[in-house]
């Protein structure tokens, strides 16, 4: 369990403008996006809150609102990192509910081991910006980016770690999963870990897929 020493965080403060209703509370086998982030985080071993909501869900988790409103993600980020009392923080987008509980471990692991301040997945010889573990310190740079209204994710961690004289640590998920160390309870290959349900159409397909 790795409670003791990290915090998990859903980023659930997207319009949805293009799913048409708030995509935190739409189902994913049966249960709302949200409940099944919350557990993913649960399983790989943080507490978890909730950064950044649009709608009441406070039923499901605490909420922390944003400070940096209308910010996307980066938003989010920064008032979780803002209300943390850990050093090491798990982020992880209420849309992406193929997510193995699995690899948030491993990437949170990761961090502890090599003490890089943001670590990531990289598919494919693509880095991915979510999920992602990063250490309080990040936190002024990102309040800097937001404060020059710059709000991608990407470059804010491509960029961090130059301003921490570090490198930004991202995993290769297939070696991980070819290796055995990351297995996926369904048996889904590491290229449909990362699709996002952005539409009603991307959430029928990840109910298909995770049936």
């Amino acid at each position: 369990m790795l409670a003791p020493m990290a915090s998990g965080f859903i980023l659930a403060g997207g319009q949805s403008s293009r799913m048409g209703t708030d995509k935190a509370l739409t189902l994913f086998a049966g249960r709302p996006l949200i409940q099944v982030a919350l557990e993913a985080l649960i399983t790989a071993g943080v507490s978890a809150r909730i950064a950044g909501s649009r709608s009441s869900l406070s039923a499901f988790a605490e909420e922390i609102p944003d400070t940096f409103p209308d910010q996307g993600p980066l938003g989010g980020v920064h008032a979780a990192l803002s209300a943390s009392t850990m050093e090491w923080n798990l982020f992880l987008p209420v849309d992406l509910p193929l997510m193995p509980p699995l690899l948030l471990a491993c990437l949170l692991q990761r961090a502890l081991l090599t003490g890089a301040p943001v670590t990531v997945g990289r598919l494919n010889g693509r880095v991915q910006p979510f999920p992602v573990v990063l250490h309080r310190a990040v936190l002024p740079s990102i309040v800097q980016r937001l404060q020059q209204g710059a709000s991608a994710c990407h470059a804010a961690w491509q960029s961090i770690p130059a301003e921490l004289a570090s490198v930004l640590d991202a995993v290769p998920v297939e070696y991980l999963h070819q290796c055995g160390q990351c297995p996926h309870p369904r048996g889904l290959p590491p290229v449909l870990w990362f699709v996002s349900a952005n539409t009603p159409a991307d959430l029928a397909r990840l109910n298909r897929l995770g049936a």
